[in-house]
């Protein structure tokens, strides 16, 4: 009888012990886990504020470029405007 109840204690003893350590592994995999999440989520998250710089730096290059356009139309039109006054000029003899 003794020897039964020292087996069942030794038994016992080496499943808390293996309990112990399951549960360590599992609480290390559980941290790695967060902080492979935490880093994942970094990266999305700078994705994400990446995303309007580009679009930024897109909408003010068509600005500039629309300024541009609009620049250059003005001068077409004001060469257009003083050759007109050029011709009208010549036409009325001054």
């Amino acid at each position: 009888m003794k020897k039964m109840m020292i087996a069942a204690v030794a038994v016992v003893g080496l499943m808390c012990a293996g309990s112990y350590s399951f549960a360590n592994e599992m609480g290390k995999m559980a941290n790695e886990m967060k902080g492979e999440m935490k880093g994942e989520m970094k990266a999305a998250t700078d994705a994400m504020k990446a995303k309007p710089d580009a679009m930024k730096g897109e909408m003010k290059a068509k600005t500039d470029s629309m300024k541009a356009s609009k620049d250059a139309m003005k001068d077409d039109m004001k060469a257009e405007k003083d050759a007109m006054k050029g011709e009208m000029k010549g036409a009325m003899g001054h």
